[in-house]
């Protein structure tokens, strides 16, 4: 009974977490960190090499960015860019692009 109740304590905090990201400061965040200049606005990229953003999932964005920020993943690019990204913009960013269609 324990266990499930750590469960499901650990899930309400995940999920509370999404609930109060803001995707217009992740919208702005995008803008200001010059994230439209490889990915395109609105997610978009118009560089072949550069991946697009659109139609990528939250926690896709939200696992990579975060990968980045600690060196986990591999981009010389996108790990300099994410090192200065706190828990909120991660989370801001990742919901804004996750709402991209």
């Amino acid at each position: 009974m324990r266990f499930v109740s750590v469960c499901v304590f650990s899930l309400a905090l995940v999920f509370s977490a999404s609930a109060q990201a803001d995707k217009a400061a992740g919208q702005s965040t995008y803008a200001a960190r010059g994230c439209i200049g490889c990915h395109g606005a609105g997610g978009k990229s118009v560089v072949p090499t550069n991946p697009s953003l659109l139609g990528k999932d939250a926690s896709f964005v939200r696992k990579n960015l975060t990968d980045f920020r600690s060196g986990a993943r591999k981009g010389n690019i996108m790990n300099a860019m994410a090192a200065g990204l706190s828990d909120a913009d991660i989370d801001n960013l990742a919901d804004y692009i996750g709402s991209l269609k």
